[in-house]
């Protein structure tokens, strides 16, 4: 790759932490709306916040909101996707995982009917909205469910590739989970070939196994330099497909004594269940350390505020990682 194509997608990867996730999702729906014809993206009343203002002026044709009504949200998009549209359905992680789950459970998941789910504002992302809009438990309801994938880009360089994939292959029904807000950290300072089902080796280390997804990858990179001056060497591996789950995480996990899980989400459901589930089914046995959202509703407040009360950090995620180790 050419110095000038690795300077461009830091000035990319940089562009997109500066306006966000949930603004850079409405610019790759102008860029995919350029290649598909049929395409078609929803909402509930919540175009602006989807970063979809734009989209909606230059394809009026291919946008279509509901009003604040979920439920039929995912009717429309389902009967339309089963009329052989590509289908991009958009709104608050809660709604689209709560609030609409029995259209979800039957629609998506048991007909089968090829809609892509974007959820904003995942994690505690909604800061100051609080509760209603905390998508704290979401990857356990959408997981529960057969059928349905589930995508949670690190960055906006990985969000475009998701995006793109889903566009440009018929995977079935498929959520996306987006947290970060804009600020937040990027992860890729390089292109990357993006593989479905896969996951990205971020960071090499032989003293521990540090897994996480989403926004929360820039917080354990993080971490893991830090930890590197306590001569802690980690690998860091970005999870950005959580169902299905690569079929050799099993052998990566098993390759390490210490593993640890780091997510923006509830305790109980997410990641943390997700690789204990596959230690139990492999049978193996090494010493696990889950950190994420405790099992309770969280308080009100700003993004950051709320990540370092969690200890969601890089500081405190290093911190906690070295004690896990000496006890």
């Amino acid at each position: 790759m050419s110095k000038l194509k690795k300077k461009n997608i830091l000035q990319l990867a940089q562009n997109y932490s500066r306006f966000g996730p949930r603004a850079m999702f409405g610019q790759f729906m102008l860029e995919i709306a350029k290649k598909n014809e049929k395409l078609m993206v929803l909402s509930a009343d919540l175009g602006r916040s989807s970063g979809l203002d734009r989209f909606k002026k230059e394809y009026p044709d291919k946008y279509l909101s509901v009003g604040i009504s979920e439920q039929n949200l995912i009717g429309v998009a389902a009967g339309l996707a089963k009329e052989g549209y590509k289908v991009f359905v958009t709104s608050f992680a809660p709604f689209l995982s709560m609030r609409a789950i029995e259209q979800v459970r039957m629609n998506l998941g048991y007909m089968e009917l090829p809609v892509n789910l974007v959820a904003l504002g995942s994690g505690v992302s909604m800061g100051f909205l609080g509760n209603s809009h905390y998508g704290l438990e979401d990857i356990s309801m959408i997981r529960s469910i057969p059928n349905i994938n589930i995508s949670s880009p690190a960055d906006g360089i990985e969000l475009k590739k998701i995006l793109n994939d889903y566009a440009s292959n018929n995977r079935g029904p498929s959520y996306t989970r987006l947290t970060g807000i804009p600020g937040s950290p990027y992860v890729y300072e390089k292109d990357y070939k993006y593989k479905f089902n896969s996951y990205v080796k971020l960071k090499s280390g032989k003293d521990l196994l540090i897994l996480a997804t989403g926004s929360i990858v820039s917080q354990a990179l993080i971490a893991s330099k830090l930890l590197m001056n306590k001569k802690i060497d980690c690998t860091v591996v970005n999870l950005n497909t959580l169902k299905p789950l690569n079929n050799n995480i099993h052998k990566l996990i098993n390759s390490f004594k210490d593993i640890v899980t780091i997510e923006e989400h509830s305790i109980i459901g997410g990641l943390a269940s997700i690789i204990s589930e596959i230690i139990s089914k492999n049978k193996l046995n090494p010493k696990l350390l889950n950190i994420a959202l405790p099992d309770s509703f969280d308080k009100s407040g700003s993004y950051n505020y709320l990540l370092n009360y969690h200890g969601l950090t890089g500081v405190k995620i290093a911190k906690r990682v070295a004690k896990f180790l000496q006890n």
